[in-house]
């Protein structure tokens, strides 16, 4: 089977990368939409280096590699990458007129970070996700999460946000055509957030908040510049290498598509941008309703649940280290969504007063006069808990490759 990518960008770059050395599909088809450089061999250095992951033969084969990539044809735009052949397209931006069909591509991942609206008519003039299936595509992977621009719309029926290892089993094939891939930021946090969910269960998580301590991306500036006209975050226009930036994220909305349960729970989600190329960390904190002030949840319990999942249900995505880690340790880390730092676990049990009157407002005066006390305590445990991702290669492009082929699987 062939694999098509659009887009060539850090998500495309490394996705080409992580299928090179997976060698699952006998060809891959990128598509650029433009030339590159002054020659097609700028295209195969800009591949076979990376400032952030190094030399694309010595992660694959370590420093005994030698150069991996031959046969470099600039007629047909071909290339022969690790015994992989690669063709590059250069026509066409619209997915639309990209030429899947003529290509024979059935499965394409789309990198751009441009066509994240399902809702888009696959005909618009500016693309459209949907573009790529009226080119001959049969199944579309955006890697980044959904974002439906008309808020009157939602979510079509054809189109589903899976994190593999958490929810591909509500993948159905004859009726899902676009799937979203989340995010770096959603797949490590539905990582840290199941295993709470299976041994607690919704009911008793009242609330959750994270924040991303999360890398630089390539959406952000490399030096101050004017404000294009509408934008509305001005932090987004300063310099990525002098400052810590406050911003947005999108994870909580997209957990709640990849978890269900997380819609009965209060959650919010924040991001802080820091001058690193990759390597991110999660800080989630979690209230609990405990069982009692006297036998409390505490820290042994709360790693012991996350060591548990890293060895048994989620041994193949959840890591768990008693290490003394910083970010460049997780820097192409393999096959971990989420490296959970045992060792930073913090919890902390205290007695919640509420008062029923105001809680229960369907309570008539009478009601409550009969209650000896409208006060009641409960023990609520707070329970901090830090997890580190690869937001580019490792955590990220390693877990959208297992969904790729998981797809492709089903397409056979």
């Amino acid at each position: 089977m062939k694999l098509g990518i659009n887009g060539l960008g850090r998500i495309g770059k490394l996705t080409l990368w992580h299928h090179i050395g997976r060698k699952y599909f006998s060809e891959i088809v990128v598509n650029l939409g433009r030339e590159v450089g002054t020659s097609f061999t700028d295209l195969a250095e800009y591949i076979e280096k990376d400032s952030t992951y190094g030399w694309l033969p010595v992660w694959l084969y370590g420093y005994r590699s030698k150069r991996v990539i031959e046969n470099i044809d600039e007629k047909e735009k071909t290339m022969v990458i690790d015994g992989v052949m690669v063709k590059f397209l250069m026509q066409n931006r619209n997915p639309k007129d990209i030429e899947w069909r003529q290509e024979g591509v059935r499965l394409v991942v789309d990198c751009t970070g441009k066509f994240r609206d399902p809702t888009v008519d696959p005909m618009d003039p500016k693309g459209s996700a949907r573009g790529h299936l009226v080119a001959g595509a049969e199944k579309v992977i955006v890697s980044a999460p959904f974002k439906i621009k008309n808020k009157d719309k939602t979510l079509p029926e054809d189109s589903i946000t899976m994190v593999y290892g958490i929810n591909e089993e509500a993948y159905q094939p004859e009726r899902h055509h676009i799937i979203s891939s989340a995010s770096c930021t959603t797949t490590c946090l539905a990582y840290m957030m199941k295993p709470l969910l299976d041994y607690f269960g919704p009911d008793r998580i009242l609330s959750a908040a994270m924040v991303t301590v999360h890398a630089t991306t390539a959406s952000q500036s490399i030096l101050d510049r004017v404000p294009k006209e509408g934008e509305k975050d001005l932090r987004r226009a300063r310099s990525v290498f002098n400052n810590i930036i406050l911003t947005t994220t999108g994870a909580a909305e997209a957990l709640a598509l990849v978890i269900p349960e997380m819609k009965r729970i209060g959650f919010m989600a924040e991001s802080v941008r820091v001058p690193l190329t990759t390597g991110s960390l999660i800080i989630l904190t979690v209230n609990i309703q405990d069982e009692s002030i006297e036998n409390h949840i505490n820290k042994d319990l709360i790693n012991q649940i996350y060591k548990e999942a890293a060895e048994t249900k989620y041994k193949d995505f959840l890591v768990f280290s008693m290490e003394q880690n910083v970010s460049t340790d997780i820097i192409g880390y393999p096959r971990a969504a989420a490296i959970i730092e045992g060792r930073e676990t913090h919890t902390r049990t205290a007695m919640a007063k509420v008062d029923l009157v105001k809680a229960c407002k369907a309570l008539s005066p009478e009601e409550a006069q009969k209650i000896a006390s409208t006060q009641i305590e409960i023990p609520i445990t707070q329970v901090v808990v830090y997890g580190w991702y690869d937001n580019e290669l490792a955590s990220f492009t390693h877990m959208m490759g297992d969904l790729t082929v998981y797809i492709a699987e089903k397409l056979i």
